[in-house]
């Protein structure tokens, strides 16, 4: 007798979130996994008045296992939850929210994320560019160094990426941001445990570009609404690599320019993905097949809507 598959109902709280490509990555994943698996967008983006704690308890009463959450109540949330794990507590924000016995228990799936597609990429040595179609591949035996790492962009997402930067074990992480005062805010949150590691850049971006082995861009700048560079790529050493976070186009003006030059490259959906594998892993206690979803990934961002959806960069 063929046992029902187990059931889960999911959803993505969110503002202007209509076009996100969670749902058709999450869902497919599921269907290879055997599981009856529902995913919908909760998108608040016409509502004058947000009651987050209301909205969760609906999805609770409607019987959700758990909700995705993003721009802009990654942080807010953590006022309408039981419980918080223990990177949660670490980063003060949150991107998923588990319900279960009475509790919601929010954890950051944006910081393992990161920190695996980034562990990958520099494992192999630019290599990865070739197995996830990310990046310019350098010679056979490069290594991709790790001793200085400058993180441009001091927002929501660059609270998950400077914790994944140390974790890795990066000697110095310099932070810069067009606003000091993000900066400041950021290091606070980790300087009583990382100090002397996480360093400003003091606003002088220039002054770090030739010295640092790689860099990390974390700013919205090159997605479709926000064209350009955030920093002149010709400045870097011609062995440092690039990691972007924007995903929506893939290929961005920064990653052009890199490529161009033979420069490593880490594209956005290596944390896209990498976040949805970890938050299915959470939801339902399986293990996704990161591989399958990295291809379903790039098939869905070669669609018509290649430009369209939010980017997690805000939130």
């Amino acid at each position: 007798m063929t046992r029902p598959a187990r059931r889960y109902r999911v959803a993505l709280l969110g503002n202007g979130i209509r076009a996100s490509l969670s749902p058709a990555l999450h869902m497919e994943e599921a269907r290879h996994l055997g599981l009856d698996y529902e995913y919908r967008t909760v998108d608040l983006i016409d509502r004058t008045a947000v009651d987050l704690g209301a909205e969760l308890g609906r999805l609770e009463d409607a019987g959700y296992a758990a909700t995705n959450v993003t721009h802009p109540y990654k942080q807010t949330v953590l006022d309408h939850v039981t419980d918080l794990s223990p990177t949660v507590r670490r980063l003060g924000s949150a991107n998923l929210v588990l319900f279960g016995a009475g509790r919601r228990t929010a954890h950051n799936t944006d910081c393992p994320g990161f920190r695996g597609a980034l562990a990958t990429f520099l494992a192999a040595g630019g290599a990865a560019g070739t197995a996830l179609r990310t990046g310019t591949v350098l010679p056979t035996g490069t290594v991709l160094r790790t001793g200085t790492v400058l993180q441009v962009g001091a927002g929501g997402a660059g609270l998950a990426t400077v914790a994944a930067l140390l974790d890795l074990g990066f000697r110095t992480v310099v932070v810069h941001d067009a606003v000091p005062a993000a900066v400041a805010t950021l290091l606070d949150r980790f300087a009583p445990v990382t100090s002397p590691r996480l360093l400003p850049s003091g606003g002088t971006l220039d002054t770090w570009l030739p010295r640092v082995d790689g860099v990390v861009h974390v700013t919205p700048v090159g997605m479709a609404e926000h064209p350009g560079v955030a920093f002149e790529v010709d400045r870097l050493d011609p062995a440092a690599w690039v990691a972007e976070v924007v995903y929506r186009p893939l290929e961005t003006e920064l990653l052009r320019r890199a490529r161009a030059r033979g420069l490593a490259t880490l594209d956005g959906g290596g944390m896209a993905v990498g976040q949805a594998v970890e938050s299915l892993r959470l939801i339902t206690g399986l293990e996704p097949d990161t591989a399958r979803m990295h291809a379903h990934f790039r098939r869905l961002v070669a669609g018509p809507d290649t430009l369209a959806g939010p980017d997690p960069l805000e939130a």
